[in-house]
């Protein structure tokens, strides 16, 4: 005999609160997250109940359809977990959910191409889903290159070729260059100079009148000598 759940006690509230809900009002949109904690608890069999009574009143309401495909795949009904996901992706074809169940299930029943479609999405939005790519290998029987790195893509963003670079760098206008610097103009002096005449006509009538005094004394002392020789 199987041991019950142990729902955490803060599950265990709100699956009390939202069914309360969903009880008084049958058309409450409060089904869904009520289907998500009785998913959290492990409680797949009251999840798929709660799911196809809000379907009835919803029918269509994508997100509920997908939450029901998992909880059927869950449960092992593949059947129908496939019927109810293949109408999902048709109507959101980037439900990546809905197409890694489908996946799974297309492998398990050998439709190859089916399978490979389903990998395809996913691979289209992330490269590196290990999960996807086990699929497709499983599925093609040989190993695909494998993806580059997450360093490596990092890498070939930031490194842009030499080209590009040039054609980049080629394309920036050079600056204008900068306006020449006007310098002040320098004051100029003017300097009174006087005339060469002028110059030279104090020194030479101070010499001339030196000159004169210097012959008058030499004048005065032949004089004497004169005088003395008699």
């Amino acid at each position: 005999m199987s041991s019950p759940l142990r729902i955490p006690p803060a599950i265990a509230a709100e699956i009390d609160r939202l069914a309360t809900a969903v009880a008084k009002d049958p058309r409450s949109k409060d089904f869904l997250p009520l289907a998500d904690e009785y998913i959290k608890a492990g409680m797949w069999q009251e999840a798929a109940a709660v799911l196809e009574d809000g379907l009835t009143v919803y029918p269509g309401f994508v997100t509920a359809m997908a939450a029901l495909g998992r909880v059927y795949d869950q449960l092992g009904q593949s059947a129908k977990a496939k019927s109810i996901l293949e109408e999902v992706v048709k109507q959101r074809p980037d439900n990546l959910r809905a197409h890694r169940i489908l996946a799974k299930l297309y492998q398990i029943e050998g439709e190859a191409e089916l399978a490979l479609r389903s990998c395809t999405a996913i691979l289209s939005a992330n490269p590196f889903d290990e999960e996807a790519l086990g699929v497709k290998r499983h599925v093609t029987g040989a190993p695909d290159a494998p993806p580059p790195s997450k360093r490596e893509k990092k890498r070939s963003t930031a490194e842009a070729p030499a080209d590009k670079i040039a054609a980049t760098v080629s394309a920036v206008p050079a600056p204008a260059p900068a306006p020449a610097r006007s310098e002040p103009p320098v004051p100029s002096v003017s300097v009174s100079e006087p005339a060469s005449a002028e110059i030279l006509a104090a020194p030479t009538v101070q010499h001339a009148a030196a000159i004169a005094r210097l012959e008058a004394w030499l004048g005065t002392i032949q004089a004497k000598r004169h005088s003395a020789s008699r």
